[in-house]
């Protein structure tokens, strides 16, 4: 079996899990403290919290910024389902505006169009590890004093113009999902330098517990806190941190044969005039969370076709994501049809994602492009 990616593990995971259960303090302790400091070192942010995911991050990221019920939220059309669902979980309504199909991503020109008087914020996701044209949403959002929330699930350490993504925003948002460049199974991740919304997104993830209040005496063993917000447990355990630890050491390195396999994939499939490859991007650092083609011809049946002859040859395979204006929720609560977001739905129908993995064969990569040649 060729699986669509695999995260890469060794005995660094092994060690410092030991050592994390040795100490018997596997939740809200060091190792939760030293992730997040690893994570502001690489993105050169002041705060990071950390979170049970990239879906929990995003709705803490929310809440911090005081959305809520008659707000409006900006969020490309085609993207994964949580992006617009952290709207949904404070009460606002979401604002869908299509996608370019060079990038995949939320298209800056459409975004006005949108505006409302109702809306708060601009979710800019970076589909795939390649960077949203942030220079562009920044402005849009100065003008009309948006909030910019940066959905960087896919994108750990992707930059744009020279900077993380994660840090060009009010708040980033990551995912260590196991599909993404390194993985602590579950869990996901908020940057700010913003030191407000970090205490507030500290205070949502962790049951509404107030850090800030003076007076505190946590050192009273009958004090449990003040709690003036209502919250949820999205914490990350440190069990989940000290496979983050591990995995951090290997960032550049599992990125750069991430890159090895994209130049691969590249060199073997250019010229081919039935596909349109993933863009190479000269002023920012595409990551390549996921390799994602697009058949010229937005054929769903043949786009299938390709994915059922890899299933026969045991080859994972997947659309990349999904248009989340089709689905039925959105379908039903905002009024939409098929063809309001044309490019979503195209790139929804015509989207295929071919396997990649840390260290993965030419022999294996021959086999997919084989396949995409001959279909």
């Amino acid at each position: 079996m060729i699986p669509i990616t695999k995260p890469y593990f060794d005995n660094d995971e092994i060690n410092i899990l030991k050592e994390c259960l040795d100490s018997g303090w596997v939740t809200q302790g060091p190792l939760t403290e030293k992730f997040e400091n690893l994570f502001k070192e690489e993105h050169s942010c002041q705060y990071a919290v950390s979170a049970s995911s990239c879906t929990a991050a995003l709705h803490i990221a929310l809440l911090a910024l005081g959305i809520n019920a008659g707000d409006e939220v900006i969020v490309p059309a085609f993207t994964w389902i949580t992006s617009a669902s952290c709207v949904e979980y404070v009460g606002a309504d979401v604002k869908f505006v299509d996608v370019e199909k060079e990038t995949m991503n939320i298209d800056p020109a459409k975004i006005e169009e949108a505006i409302t008087p109702k809306t708060k914020a601009i979710i800019a996701v970076h589909l795939f590890g390649c960077p949203a044209k942030m220079d562009e949403i920044m402005e849009i959002a100065k003008k009309h004093h948006l909030y910019v929330v940066e959905d960087c699930a896919c994108a750990i350490g992707t930059t744009y113009k020279g900077k993380k993504v994660g840090t060009i925003g009010d708040i980033g948002c990551f995912s260590f999902h196991p599909r993404k460049a390194i993985t602590t199974g579950e869990g996901g991740m908020c940057s700010t330098n913003d030191e407000a919304l970090y205490y507030k997104m500290i205070q949502y993830k962790n049951h509404g517990a107030s850090l800030t209040r003076k007076g505190a005496d946590y050192g009273n063993p009958y004090y449990f806190g003040v709690y003036d917000e209502v919250g949820y447990n999205l914490r990350l355990s440190d069990i989940q941190a000290a496979v983050g630890i591990a995995q951090f050491k290997k960032l550049h390195m599992l990125l750069e044969d991430r890159k090895r396999c994209v130049d691969y994939y590249i060199e073997k499939l250019t010229g081919n005039s039935n596909i349109i490859l993933p863009i190479l991007p000269q002023e920012f650092g595409h990551t390549y969370q996921s390799f994602v083609i697009l058949l010229k011809t937005g054929d769903r049946a043949l786009r299938n076709q390709i994915m059922t002859e890899m299933q026969k040859q045991e080859i994972q395979s997947r659309p990349g994501t999904i248009a989340i204006t089709r689905t039925e929720f959105n379908r039903k609560k905002y009024g939409l049809s098929n063809g309001d977001y044309p490019v979503a739905e195209f790139c929804e129908d015509a989207s295929l994602t071919l396997p990649i993995y840390p260290f993965m064969k030419n022999e294996e990569l021959d086999k997919v492009i084989d396949i995409v040649r001959k279909i």
